[in-house]
C-alpha cells in the first residue's frame, strides 16, 4: 500500500530502549511526567482526562460491535453532542472509518501480537486495541501518542491489568510496519493472488473473488479496486436542479465541478453541512455514480414522455430528490415507494415543494398497495442489494456481509424487476441499478429476468450515462479505481 512511511514522532518507531523495556505499561510515569499525572509511584491513579477525540472514536467502534450500528450514523450525532468540530473532528472521523474498513488485517496483526485469537479478547479491549493499530500502521500519529492514548482509554475503565495487556500488544505491533505485517501473516501471493491482495486492503477473500470474477479475471483491475476500495472516500455533492447549479455549488463551498454528472461537486474537505447550500436544502451529499443512474433514468429517449415516473425502492430519499427536481423542470410527476415508514419520512424531507407523491408500500406489488396502475414512461428500480458498491463509503459492511446474504436478495431483485416491467408502458425504460458489482445481482439477473420476461428486451445504457471507459455494454458498471465513484451497476430495459 503506497502510504508514506517514516519516522512519525522524531524516535525510532519501535520507540527508545526505555520504551521497550516496559511493556506490561505498569509505570509508565518514567516516561512522562506533568500537571495532571497521578503519583509516578500509584500507577492506577489517573486524573488525567482521555482524549475526547480518541474517546469518540471508540465508542463508535463499540456501537457497532455490540449493536450493529452505522458507523456514517453514529459518528456525526456523536461528534455534535460532545462539540467535537474542524481539525478534531476530521480525526476522529478518520480514525473511526479507517479502524472499521481496516478491521480484517487489524484482527489478523492484533491476534498475532497477542498469541490469541481476538475472539478470545474482552470485547471492550478490541474496539480500543483495533483503535490503537490503526493508528500506528496506517496513520502518521506517533507511536507514543497511539500507544499512550489507548492504555489511558483502557486504564480509565478497566483499570491496571487490562492496560497492561493493551500497552504490551500494541508495543509489539509497532515493532513492524503494514508491509512487514502483511508479509508475515497475509497468504503467499504464488499460492493465493486473490487471497493476498484481499488481505493487503482489508477487504474478506469472497467479496475479493467477487471483483475478480466482475473485472473479467484481471489480478491488475482486482488489485486497483481493492487499493481504491481500502482509501478515504472524497464527498461528493450534489446541486439540486432549478435550485442551484453544480457552477455555483462548487463556488459557494470551496469545491470543484465533478468530471462527468452536470450536478456534482468534489468537496475537498470539511463538513458538509456547514456548506450553506446544504442546510438550505438546494444542494446534498450524493455519489456520482448515483447521481448519474438518477439522471440516466431522466433523459432516456422514450419518444412522447406522459410525465408518469415512478421510483420503486425511494429510500432514503438522495435519487429521488434529483429525480423529483428534473420532474418538476419537465412538468412531469414522480411516484416514490418505500416499504419502511422511517425510511418513507426521509425522503419527504428532502422532497417537500416537489412534484413527488410518497408511498408507504411493497414494491412488489405496487397496484395492489398503492392503487397506481401501470403505464409509466420512466421507472427506477434501484434494488436493495448486498451493497459490495459502496463498501468505502459504510466502512463496517464489508465485514458484515456474508455469502449467504446474496441469494434472498437476488429472489427480491428478480421479484421487482419483474414488477418494474409490468408496470412500464410499451417503449418506456425500466433503469435497474444496484450498487453491487456482484455477477448474481447484476448482469446474470438481468439476463435470467429477460429469459421470464419475453416482451422485454434489453437497451444500450451507456448512451445516457454521461461518463467514460464504459465497457462494451449494453450495461454499465462503475468502478471506484476507473471512475471515483461507487460501483454503481445500470441497465435499461423496456417492453413491447
Amino acid at each position: 500500500m503506497s502510504r508514506p512511511r517514516g519516522d512519525r514522532d522524531g524516535t525510532n518507531r519501535s520507540g527508545s530502549n526505555r520504551d521497550r523495556s516496559n511493556r506490561s505499561g505498569t509505570d509508565r510515569s518514567n516516561h512522562r511526567s506533568g500537571p495532571g499525572r497521578g503519583s509516578r509511584n500509584d500507577p492506577k491513579v489517573r486524573d488525567k482526562a482521555v482524549d475526547p477525540v480518541r474517546e469518540t472514536a471508540r465508542d463508535v467502534l463499540r456501537a457497532v460491535r455490540e449493536r450493529d450500528a452505522y458507523a456514517n450514523l453514529v459518528l456525526p450525532k456523536m461528534l455534535r453532542e460532545r462539540h467535537i468540530s474542524g481539525r478534531d473532528a476530521a480525526l476522529a472521523t478518520e480514525l473511526t472509518y479507517g479502524a472499521a474498513r481496516a478491521q480484517g488485517i487489524l484482527d489478523a496483526v492484533i491476534a498475532a501480537a497477542a498469541n490469541r485469537p481476538v475472539d478470545e479478547i474482552d470485547g471492550r479491549l478490541i474496539d480500543v486495541l483495533r483503535l490503537g493499530a490503526y493508528q500506528l500502521l496506517r496513520t502518521r500519529v506517533g507511536a507514543h501518542a497511539a500507544v499512550d492514548t489507548s492504555v489511558d482509554l483502557v486504564r480509565s475503565e478497566s483499570g491496571i491489568g487490562p492496560a497492561g495487556f493493551v500497552n504490551a500488544v500494541l508495543r509489539k505491533v509497532s515493532q513492524r510496519d503494514e508491509e512487514l505485517w502483511v508479509d508475515q501473516l497475509a497468504p503467499s501471493m504464488a499460492d493465493d493472488l486473490v487471497g493476498h491482495l484481499a488481505f493487503r486492503y482489508a477487504h474478506p477473500r469472497w467479496i475479493a473473488e467477487v471483483f475478480y470474477d466482475a473485472l473479467g479475471g484481471s489480478f491488475g483491475q482486482l488489485q486497483a479496486a481493492l487499493a481504491a476500495d481500502d482509501e478515504r472516500p472524497p464527498v461528493h455533492l450534489v446541486a439540486r436542479p432549478g435550485f442551484i447549479t453544480a457552477e455555483e455549488l462548487a463556488l459557494t463551498s470551496g469545491g470543484e465541478v465533478g468530471r462527468y454528472s452536470p450536478y456534482c461537486v468534489y468537496l475537498p474537505g470539511g463538513d458538509p453541512g456547514d456548506v450553506e447550500a446544504i442546510r438550505q436544502g438546494y444542494a446534498g451529499v450524493q455519489d456520482e455514480g448515483s447521481q448519474l443512474v438518477a439522471r440516466a433514468v431522466t433523459v432516456a429517449d422514450i419518444g412522447t414522455d406522459g410525465g408518469r415516473w415512478l421510483d420503486m425502492c425511494a429510500g432514503p430519499g438522495g435519487k429521488a430528490a434529483l429525480i423529483g427536481a428534473l420532474a418538476d423542470i419537465d412538468n412531469a410527476h414522480l411516484d416514490a415507494i418505500e416499504v419502511s415508514e422511517h425510511r418513507a419520512d426521509l425522503i419527504r424531507g428532502v422532497v417537500r415543494d416537489l412534484p413527488v407523491d410518497v408511498h408507504v408500500a411493497d414494491a412488489r406489488d405496487v397496484t395492489a398497495h398503492t392503487g397506481l396502475e401501470p403505464g409509466f414512461d420512466r421507472i427506477l428500480l434501484d434494488a436493495p442489494c448486498t451493497g459490495l458498491g459502496s463498501l468505502r463509503r459504510r466502512p463496517e459492511a464489508r465485514w458484515r456481509r456474508q455469502p449467504t446474504d446474496v441469494p434472498e436478495l437476488v429472489a427480491l431483485q428478480r421479484e421487482l424487476l419483474t414488477e418494474a416491467l409490468r408496470l412500464v408502458r410499451p417503449g418506456g425504460v425500466v433503469l435497474y441499478s444496484t450498487c453491487s458489482p456482484h455477477p448474481a445481482e447484476t448482469t446474470d439477473l438481468v439476463s435470467s429476468v429477460l429469459e421470464s420476461v419475453t416482451a422485454a428486451r434489453q437497451l444500450d445504457a451507456r448512451p445516457i450515462v454521461g461518463a467514460t471507459e464504459l465497457g462494451e455494454g449494453p450495461h454499465v458498471q462503475l468502478w471506484p479505481h476507473i471512475h471515483g465513484t461507487d460501483a454503481m451497476f445500470l441497465a435499461a430495459l423496456t417492453r413491447s
